[in-house]
């Protein structure tokens, strides 16, 4: 409730007029049974149509104006309902996008758009029942059981008599919903993550004809979401007749009685239409609060999960007054790194590496799968931390360094090429916001991009599906080096980014980088000893371990296993 309660208090103008509008309603809607039994009590009764036609009038002028807060309190509610939705929901974006690749792991990517959609949902959805119902409820209920009391203190038993059933019967169902509540979000997660899985792994799906296989996976994790689901709307569905018997029960009552009292003289007809309303208003009043208390501990399990992503502190943190600017642009140095992933401090996946690139200089890295390349260059725009050591630009500890100035320095051209929905101009600009036509020409000529994007029929317009789907992975590739060119940054980092090329290209395109780069440091990891040969410095890895550093020509003298990898893709020519 805490959480809700805040992103309300932040709209105090909308929630002070959304309890002036409840407060008139209340009143008016008590106000009708009230002049309804004047008007028979003392009008009719004697007969007076002057003072009937006086109450007529004040009750259309109350049902007119009770219509107009009506309609008000509806569409405040509304508009502060959204605006506290979309307030959360841009918050949970904006710490998400502080979040290290440990906090991702630690909730999930699936979890995380539950969180941000579906849980969201669920808060919007209670507190505009709270906005519509909650408020209006309890006043209506206090209110109602005054001018019961007022009215006929004799018949309040019935109705007092009613309240504790009533109550025992809300707790139950809350203590049995939250439980029901938890199970259903979570296997709601299971269901995003797998589809989400199936959606993105569709064509290896395919090519191992496992159709049949995630079906029955996604109908199992589907079948225990409808059986949380069935049980928590059972529980909801139970409760509305059980509170409606109960509540006809009571007014059969009234009525029984009140007939004796009228029959006695000690009480009017009229004064007995307006109690049974004042007791329509107090129970049904009880009824919708109740509804409203059922529905409480679902939002509660959602609101809790929205809290604990507002709440995650990110891992790498931004450090205050950190350093934006440095008098050289580009020096790195790696000073006995080492690093083991979050909680597995005890099995380091990079040991004691140590090495320098300046600018000019372009720096590679090879060894065999699992030896710890990628991990080794994510150290340096802080995708993690080091464990021991430091790593420094420009002679500045990179966890110094402001976040946005550090990552400014990095053109990172990640292993997998990503692109964005949009346009290819859009995406250019991803790297560069104002980067102007003649920049991104540039780019795309010298990622050896220039060709296929001007067959597109829209050349720099053209459409990028989601993840770029529409593209090659080979001009996924391109693209993705053009957006890192366009920066211009002080360090390169390609990730394996020349892997979908053919031979001509990547010839080709490492040639122009090797012209355009000359003043900056140029770090790539890559598979194919072709890629790196003609490096200034080649960093050999082993099992997270330096064994090698040195140009091609002294490692393949110095380094065994660089000989290997360099002899099993090269010929006998290019290894003499």
């Amino acid at each position: 409730m805490k959480t809700m309660w805040h992103y309300a208090m932040r709209q105090k103008g909308l929630l002070a007029l959304n309890f002036i509008c409840v407060f008139g309603f209340v009143i008016i809607e008590l106000g009708l049974p009230t002049l309804l039994a004047k008007m028979l009590d003392v009008g009719i009764v004697n007969n007076d149509f002057e003072y009937i036609k006086k109450i007529g009038g004040y009750m259309i002028v109350t049902i007119a104006v009770g219509i107009f807060l009506y309609l008000s309190l509806a569409i405040v509610g509304a508009r502060l309902n959204t605006r506290l939705v979309q307030q959360m929901r841009d918050d949970m974006m904006e710490n998400i996008q502080r979040f290290s690749h440990q906090e991702y792991e630690k909730i999930g990517m699936s979890s995380l758009i539950t969180r941000t959609t579906n849980d969201a949902f669920q808060v919007m959805t209670f507190m505009g029942m709270i906005l519509r119902t909650g408020f209006v409820t309890p006043i209506m209920f206090v209110m109602s059981i005054v001018m019961i009391v007022r009215t006929s203190p004799s018949l309040t038993t019935f109705v007092i008599g009613a309240l504790p059933f009533l109550l025992l019967g809300i707790l139950f169902i809350a203590k049995r919903s939250e439980p029901l509540s938890t199970k259903q979000q979570k296997n709601l997660d299971n269901i995003n993550m797998i589809l989400r899985e199936n959606l993105t792994g569709l064509r290896v799906i395919r090519a191992f004809v496992n159709e049949k296989f995630e079906e029955k996976r996604f109908d199992e994790v589907n079948t225990n979401y409808a059986d949380s689901s069935k049980r928590l709307f059972k529980l909801m569905a139970t409760a509305q007749p059980a509170f409606f018997l109960l509540f006809n029960l009571v007014m059969v009552l009234v009525i029984w009685f009140g007939s004796i009292q009228i029959d006695a003289g000690s009480l009017e007809v009229g004064n007995l239409i307006a109690f049974i309303e004042y007791i329509f208003h107090a129970l049904f009043s009880f009824l919708m609060f109740s509804s409203v208390f059922m529905m409480y501990p679902r939002a509660a399990v959602s609101a809790r999960r929205v809290q604990e992503v507002l709440d995650m502190e990110p891992a790498i943190k931004n450090p205050e007054n950190g350093v934006k600017e440095t008098q050289t642009n580009g020096v790195l140095a790696f000073n006995n790194v080492s690093f083991a992933y979050p909680g597995n401090s005890e099995s380091p996946v990079i040991r004691q590496v140590s090495f320098e690139a300046n600018p000019g200089e372009t720096v590679a890295f090879i060894g065999s799968t699992g030896s710890g390349k990628s991990t080794l260059i994510q150290l340096i725009p802080r995708f993690y931390d080091v464990t021991r050591g430091s790593i420094t630009i420009d002679g500045v500890d990179v966890r110094d360094y402001d976040l946005s100035a550090l990552r400014q320095k990095i053109g990172y051209i990640p292993q997998k090429a990503l692109l964005f929905s949009g346009t290819i101009e859009d995406n250019l600009k991803y790297g560069k916001p104002d980067a102007t036509e003649e920049e991104m020409r540039e780019a795309l000529d010298i990622a050896q991009a220039t060709e296929f994007v001007s067959q597109k029929e829209k050349g720099l317009d053209e459409p990028i599906s989601e993840g770029g789907s529409n593209f090659s992975g080979g001009q996924k590739q391109r693209l993705a080096i053009a957006r890192a060119l366009i920066r211009k940054p002080a360090i390169y980092v390609f990730d394996d980014s020349f892997s979908a090329l053919d031979y001509k290209t990547d010839a080709t395109l490492r040639a122009r980088l090797k012209h355009e780069t000359t003043e900056s440091t140029v770090l790539i990891v890559a598979q194919r000893v072709s890629t790196i040969m003609h490096a200034d410095k080649i960093v050999v890895l082993n099992e997270g371990e330096v064994i090698g550093i040195g140009t091609h020509k002294e490692l393949l003298q110095t380094c065994p296993i660089y000989y290997d990898i360099a002899s099993s893709q090269l010929s006998e020519e290019e290894l003499a």
